[in-house]
């Protein structure tokens, strides 16, 4: 997969799954714009250190006015977008009954708020020029009832939906809109949910007292399978596809 002369936006930068695609679209030679509520120095170095050309730039997905400064820059910077890829997300667990308001309103913000404002910022840039690719980086949580993850779960899955809706709208003008459903992956959200050195091997088992199946090819996914995922999405070997949900979770959902 070759994305020489091509500029992409990866946002949730920073860390995890958003540092891992930005990595690897960069390695097949596209420009990166890097977004994230935090800098994402350490991903624009790793970058930049193996030869590839990245930017960061500091930015809160819940603020329309930011967002659409920030990719006025990145035009007038690296050139018109071909690639956005939505990978930021915050997790706030909570049983319902004790959830409080802001948390719901703040996880909404991100994970579905953040994705309309930059899809449609990035795509009214996209539609004039007859071409780019649109990627929402959602959850199997999206499709299976979690507990203590209503909030999170409910987010994702109006990204999901808006992403296939997107899709339809810009179809006509020749854009792609996908989605890729992580399961259980090793990132630092993960790892918050963890209690004990056994953590990992309880998530790969499942539990039946929480009514969560366990992941059937054994392993917690790494930021980077998810990442190939996207890239290749992304790419030309996906030039067909579209409204379509990638589904990368080891089987953990028996693709429910």
């Amino acid at each position: 997969m070759t994305f020489k002369n091509k500029v992409a936006v990866v946002t949730g930068a920073a860390q995890g799954i958003g540092a891992a695609v930005a990595i690897q679209l960069a390695q097949g030679g596209a420009s990166v714009a890097l977004i994230d509520l935090q800098l994402a120095e350490q991903t624009e170095v790793s970058i930049q250190k193996a030869g590839g050309k990245a930017k960061a730039w500091q930015v809160d997905v819940a603020q329309s006015a930011a967002i659409a400064q920030a990719i006025t820059l990145i035009e007038a910077e690296l050139g018109p977008i071909d690639i956005l890829v939505n990978v930021a997300g915050i997790l706030r667990p909570s049983s319902i009954l004790e959830m409080t308001d802001d948390n719901w309103d703040a996880t909404f913000s991100v994970n579905a708020g953040g994705v309309f404002r930059l899809s449609r910022a990035v795509a009214q840039r996209m539609v004039p020029r007859k071409t780019g690719t649109i990627i929402t980086v959602g959850s199997n949580a999206a499709s299976v009832p979690r507990l203590q993850m209503a909030a999170y779960a409910a987010s994702k899955a109006a990204a999901t939906q808006f992403t296939r809706c997107l899709a339809l709208e810009l179809a006509p003008h020749g854009i792609r809109c996908n989605i890729v459903s992580p399961g259980s992956t090793d990132t630092a959200m993960q790892r918050d949910l963890w209690t004990s050195p056994d953590s990992e091997q309880a998530v790969i088992r499942g539990s039946l007292e929480n009514y969560r199946l366990g992941i059937p090819l054994g392993r917690i996914a790494d930021p980077a399978d998810i990442a190939a995922a996207v890239c290749f999405l992304a790419s030309d070997a996906a030039q067909q596809i579209t409204m379509h949900d990638l589904r990368v979770d080891g089987g953990a959902t028996l693709d429910a």
